[in-house]
């Protein structure tokens, strides 16, 4: 599958869906975001079983907002509905793979466990 445009109207359920979904918050003018680009067009066509959005801060600008995006490119994994990683800064190949990996790995009883620990 390859990379899916996240917008306002489907932007909630698309990463509230169980499985893991990746988000590349960017915009045309952001000569990192261009050069990320197809480092995770590769990736999202590697790994089929994992939604890649795309979301254009200039457009979505209420998305970016309610996540208090202030430096792009940043990639967010959800997985399960839940934020697992948000980190501003393009990724290299191996790094994009590796975060893969570690998300795929997390134990999902666990992390909402440790978030009802830390929001009470």
């Amino acid at each position: 599958m390859a990379t899916v445009e996240l917008t306002t109207a489907n932007f909630d359920s698309k990463t509230s869906e169980e499985g893991i979904v990746l988000v590349d918050f960017w915009a045309s003018w952001c000569g990192p975001c261009l050069r990320f680009a197809p480092v995770y067009e590769r990736s999202s066509e590697k790994h089929t079983d994992i939604v890649f959005g795309k979301l254009d801060t200039e457009a979505q600008q209420e998305i970016a907002a309610k996540f208090d995006i202030r430096s792009i490119p940043t990639i967010m994994a959800i997985r399960d509905g839940v934020i697992v990683f948000a980190q501003p800064g393009a990724l290299p190949e191996s790094a994009l793979e590796s975060l893969i990996e570690q998300v795929r790995g997390l134990d999902m009883d666990d992390v909402r466990k440790q978030l009802a620990a830390h929001n009470h």
